[in-house]
C-alpha cells in the first residue's frame, strides 16, 4: 500500500466556500481513480515563510491518501493545481518508503528516540528530573 500526503496553499482571498468546493473536487478526483482520502486537515489561513505573488498569507490544506494498488490520479491532480491560479503552491509526499524505513530502524526492545536521550527521571544527560549537586 502506497501512502501520500498532499498539501496545498491556496491564495488568501478565496473564501472559504470556495476553497471548500476547491478540495473537494481534488477528493473527487483522486478517489474516482481508487485511491483514498484517509484524513483531511484544513489548517486555515497562516503566514507564508516567504512572499508569493506579493501575498504573506496563505490557506493550508493537507491531504492524506492512501491506494492499495499503487496507482493513484494524484499526477492528474497535480496537473490541475499547476493550472490553477488560486493554488499558490503544492507538494506532494509519499511517505510509505519513510515509514518502511522508520520500523527498520526501530530496535526490538521497542524503544524511540535519539541515543543518550534517556527517559525523564534518569541521569543519563537525558535532561529529566536530576538534582543539582551540593557546592562545598
Amino acid at each position: 500500500m502506497r501512502t501520500y500526503e498532499l498539501m496545498f496553499v491556496v491564495d488568501p482571498r478565496v473564501s472559504d466556500e470556495d476553497v471548500v468546493t476547491m478540495t473537494q473536487d481534488y477528493k473527487n478526483m483522486i478517489t474516482t481513480s481508487g485511491a483514498q482520502i484517509t484524513s483531511e486537515e484544513n489548517w486555515g489561513r497562516r503566514k507564508l515563510a516567504y512572499p508569493i505573488d506579493k501575498l504573506n498569507e496563505g490557506k493550508y490544506v493537507l491531504l492524506y491518501v492512501s491506494s492499495e494498488t499503487g496507482k493513484s490520479s494524484l499526477p492528474e491532480v497535480e496537473h490541475r493545481m499547476r493550472q490553477n491560479d488560486k493554488i499558490l503552491r503544492y507538494l506532494t509526499v509519499r511517505t510509505d518508503e519513510d515509514l518502511k524505513r522508520a520500523a527498520r530502524r526501530q530496535p526490538a526492545g521497542g524503544r524511540t528516540g535519539a541515543p543518550g536521550a534517556g527517559e525523564p527521571g534518569t541521569t543519563d544527560g537525558g535532561g529529566g528530573d536530576v538534582e543539582p549537586e551540593e557546592e562545598v
